[in-house]
């Protein structure tokens, strides 16, 4: 997991995401599988994508009772993925649960999946955040607290906006990774995307990883795409 730019297959079937990858027949990626691509082509997807030689963060933000969280993970330990994940908001008891479930499932001799809690998803604005969910506090302020959760829970890292970033930094330290959606272009069309921010600015920020969809998958040219993101991380137009 050394890249720190996370591709999101956001594509229904198994042959829009060959055709997408013909692009980058010379090049390992990282890749998120989200729950659109996963629920239409199943671990066979997982399994192509890893005889290819990608990562795979499994994005399928799993939220249950502790004991149906737990088996799901024992399941996806064995997919031989690098990253999955859970909503904090399931609670700490079935944050607990998922790690447990994937350390049970992971098969002797490779590292169990790092596991990851999403705090608030990045479409989610403050004005959602308090009058659909009923949550009083700031934005910033629950994404720390869910993060605290997180980390006592023994989670490897979180799902947040870049924007929070230093704040979780600042509390939990450099090993607690995170990982950012809502990255946009400069000029981009945000879609259904709040709290955005641009590859520099995400990593001028300090996150871990990047995802990136739209923005590279529907692009005239997405190796081009691809090249200009690297190239905006490292500080260039």
């Amino acid at each position: 997991m050394d890249k720190p730019f996370i591709v999101a297959l956001d594509f229904a079937s198994k042959e829009e995401v060959r055709t997408f990858l013909q692009l980058f027949s010379d090049t390992s990626l990282f890749l998120k599988v989200g729950m659109e691509l996963y629920f239409q082509e199943g671990p066979a997807m997982i399994d192509e994508l890893k005889q290819k030689g990608h990562h795979i963060f499994l994005d399928l933000k799993l939220h249950d009772i502790p004991h149906t969280v737990k088996q799901a993970m024992k399941g996806l330990a064995k997919l031989g993925v690098d990253l999955v994940n859970v909503h904090a908001s399931g609670g700490s008891a079935m944050m607990r649960a998922a790690i447990e479930g994937l350390e049970e499932g992971t098969p002797h001799g490779m590292s169990r999946p790092r596991c990851i809690a999403v705090t608030q998803l990045t479409s989610t604005s403050e004005q959602v955040l308090r009058d659909e969910l009923l949550i009083d506090r700031p934005m910033k302020e629950t994404v720390v607290h869910y993060a605290s959760l997180a980390y006592r829970s023994g989670l490897d890292g979180v799902v947040c906006s870049a924007q929070e970033v230093p704040l979780l930094r600042a509390s939990f330290g450099t090993s607690f990774i995170t990982v950012t959606p809502g990255i946009r272009f400069a000029g981009d069309n945000a879609d259904d995307q709040v709290r955005i921010v641009t590859p520099y600015e995400a990593k001028q920020l300090g996150t871990n990883y990047i995802v990136i969809g739209r923005s590279v998958t529907k692009a005239y040219d997405p190796y081009a795409a691809y090249e200009r993101l690297k190239r905006e991380w490292d500080g260039g137009q």
